[in-house]
């Protein structure tokens, strides 16, 4: 093989080789920060990873949230309608929250079955509802109703 292109053949292995390690590590570096959605039935059925950081959403059960008297801590239950998952949190609630209306949490679910929250998200108008949360609604929906039909037969 003649020298050049011994040589040209060796940079273009470098290029490729570098480029090969620099979409490993971003792809590393990008699995550690993928925040998934996963609605409570999915939670509940134990789909979700437990203690690593995760979305989660539906509607606010009524009746369940529970604010400490002497901090700024809330419990509430999220539901698709078909399984309920209790959320703790620590700190201000949007505006907008309320039983009966949609939200999404961000946080880790922990061995207990809870959900641990360090953000919540909660819808900005009364007309709007995040596409996770639609899309879960519409899913438990679906499956309530196939459930019923194969009850029902």
């Amino acid at each position: 093989m003649h020298p050049q292109r011994k040589q040209r053949l060796m940079i273009i292995l470098f290029i490729l080789l570098a480029a090969g390690l620099a979409a490993g590590l971003l792809g590393y570096a990008l699995k550690e920060n993928i925040n998934l959605f996963y609605p409570p039935a999915e939670i509940v059925s134990g789909k979700a990873p437990v203690g690593k950081a995760i979305r989660a959403g539906g509607m606010v059960q009524e009746g369940s949230v529970q604010r400490a008297t002497d901090s700024l801590k809330i419990r509430f239950a999220v539901t698709d309608y078909s399984a309920v998952v209790n959320v703790e949190y620590e700190g201000i609630l949007p505006d907008l929250f309320a039983e009966g209306e949609g939200v999404v949490v961000s946080g880790k679910l922990a061995e207990d079955g809870i959900f641990y929250a360090s953000e919540v998200l909660a819808k900005h108008d009364e007309t709007y509802m995040p596409p996770e949360v639609s899309e879960a609604l519409k899913d438990s929906a679906a499956k309530r109703a196939e459930l019923e039909k194969k009850g029902s037969l």
